[in-house]
C-alpha cells in the first residue's frame, strides 16, 4: 500500500487522489483568506464538492480498496480502544512459559463500570512503537498469555472483549519451534471453553489463524472497512499465480469484506465507519464501537455458562448454511 503525503498530519490512500487535489486546493484558499481575501464562498463551494468525493468513493470501496483502508496507518488502533472505552485497565504480562509478547496486548479492566477482561492485538503508529509490537503480529507466548488470561477470566466469571488487527500470526523460525500452530489452536479452543460471554470486533485486519486464536466468540463485530480472511491478498496471489503482484486480483475474489462475510453468517454485526473511513474520526469511530460492544453483551447477560458454550458452538457450526 502506498500513500500520497498532503499536509504531515493527513495521508492519502492511491485511490484518494481526487480528494487529495480539492483537499490541497482548499488549504491554499484558506492560506490566502487568512491573509485578508475574501474567498470564503470559493472554500465553502470546495469543501462541499470534497466531501461529495469522498462520499461518492468510500460508497463504491472494492474488496483491495476496503483492503488499503483497513491497513491506514492511522486508523485507530487497540490501544485507542482500550483508551477510549475502557477505565482501571490494568495489563497482565507474559505467558508462564516462555515470556511476554507485546503483539497481543491483555489485561483487565472496567467497561462501563462493569468488569471485563480485554485482548488485543496492536500494530504501533511509530517506528518504535510497530517494532515494538512486531506489527501486530503474535508468537506463541502472545496466544499463551491469551489462554492465560482466558482462563482468569472464566474462573471470576467476567466477560472476555477481544480487539483484532492482524495480518496474521509471526511466521518467524522461532516462533515456529515454540508451537505457533499449537499455540493458535489451545487459545481457539479456549475461546470456545469459555462459560463466560466472549465478544470480539475486528477493527483493522482479521488475518487468519492469528485472527481467530481471539475471534472465536459469541459475537463477531466488524467495522465496515475491515477485512476478514484466511489469508492475506499478497500470500494469496503468490501461492494462486505465484505472482505477489496480482494481490488486487486476489483480493476481488477472497470474499474478505465485512459485507460479504456478514452474508455468509462468519460475522454478526457491520459497524458503520464515519464518511472516509475510521482514521477520520477515531473518537466517533471508537464511541460507535463501544455502543455495539455493549449491545452485544447485552444480548448474553443472564445465559448460564453451559447455554454461552452451547450459543458459541451452535454459531460456529452454522456458519456457510444461510446460504445452503
Amino acid at each position: 500500500m502506498s500513500l500520497v503525503m498532503s499536509e504531515p498530519m493527513r495521508s492519502y490512500l492511491d485511490f484518494e487522489k481526487p480528494v487529495a487535489e480539492l483537499d490541497s486546493k482548499i488549504d491554499e484558499l484558506r492560506t490566502l483568506a487568512a491573509s485578508g481575501s475574501d474567498i470564503h464562498e470559493e472554500v465553502s463551494r470546495i469543501e462541499e464538492k470534497a466531501a461529495q468525493a469522498l462520499n461518492e468513493l468510500y460508497a463504491a470501496l472494492t474488496p483491495w480498496q476496503k483492503t488499503q483502508v483497513a491497513r491506514h496507518p492511522q486508523r485507530p488502533h487497540c490501544v485507542d480502544y482500550i483508551q477510549g472505552l475502557i477505565t482501571e485497565f490494568t495489563p497482565l504480562a507474559g505467558d508462564r512459559k516462555f515470556g511476554e509478547d507485546e503483539a497481543l496486548i491483555g489485561g483487565f479492566g472496567r467497561f462501563r463500570g462493569e468488569s471485563i477482561c480485554v485482548l488485543g492485538q496492536e500494530k504501533g503508529s511509530s517506528t518504535e512503537t510497530r517494532l515494538k509490537h512486531n506489527f501486530g503480529m503474535a508468537r506463541p507466548e502472545g496466544y499463551r498469555k491469551a489462554v492465560r488470561l482466558m482462563e482468569m477470566a472464566d474462573r471470576f466469571g467476567i466477560p472476555v472483549l477481544s480487539l483484532v488487527d492482524t495480518a496474521g500470526a509471526y511466521p518467524g523460525i522461532g516462533a515456529e519451534e515454540r508451537g505457533q500452530a499449537e499455540a493458535i489452536a489451545r487459545s481457539t479452543d479456549a475461546c470456545l471453553q469459555l462459560g463466560v460471554p466472549n465478544v470480539a470486533v475486528v477493527i483493522g485486519e482479521g488475518g487468519s489463524g492469528g485472527a481467530i486464536a481471539i475471534a472465536t466468540a459469541n459475537k463477531v463485530l466488524m467495522l465496515e472497512h475491515a477485512i476478514y480472511s484466511v489469508i492475506s491478498p499478497e500470500a494469496a496471489s503468490s501461492i494462486l499465480w505465484r505472482d505477489g503482484t496480482k494481490a488486487q486480483e486476489a483480493a476481488n475474489s477472497m470474499k474478505i469484506t465485512a459485507q460479504d462475510l456478514l452474508r455468509f453468517g462468519v460475522i454478526d454485526q457491520i459497524l458503520a465507519e464515519p464518511k472516509g473511513g475510521a482514521h477520520r474520526d477515531p473518537e466517533a469511530m471508537i464511541a460507535t464501537t463501544g455502543d455495539a460492544i455493549a449491545a452485544a453483551f447485552a444480548e448474553l447477560n443472564g445465559l448460564d455458562s453451559s447455554t454461552v458454550r452451547n450459543k458459541r458452538r451452535q454459531k460456529f457450526l452454522e456458519i456457510g448454511r444461510k446460504l445452503g
